[in-house]
């Protein structure tokens, strides 16, 4: 199989594994690095507020990412018939599942 059948396998494989790993990272705080917007600097893993609240959220973005990336490599790598079956609305599905479970996660935050 040529190069180019393998990137829907791809694409897929990661949406889906990105808006897993993002939902997993938001609520258990799996972010890769904390940013200190007070005094603009980056901390490795998930560390305290220092002088002002620190953003987890780019943590949670590249945590994500990275797994999604290495899911969909992964994917790849299968034979052809284990992701032949793979639909292309998955892609589609997961986010939208994602923000309503986010959504109902964080419902307290908006009603107040």
């Amino acid at each position: 199989m040529n190069q180019n059948a393998r990137l829907p396998v791809f694409v897929i494989v990661f949406s889906l594994a990105t808006v897993i790993a993002y939902v997993v990272a938001v609520i258990y705080n799996y972010a890769l690095f904390t940013y200190h917007p007070a005094t603009g600097e980056f901390g490795l893993g998930v560390e305290k507020a220092r002088d002002a609240p620190a953003m987890y959220w780019y943590g949670w973005i590249a945590t994500s990412t990275i797994t999604g990336a290495v899911a969909g490599l992964i994917a790849c790598a299968l034979p052809q018939g284990l992701t032949r079956r793979l639909p292309a609305a998955l892609a589609w599905l997961a986010p939208l599942i994602a923000t309503l479970v986010l959504g109902y996660l964080l419902r307290n935050f908006f009603l107040h």
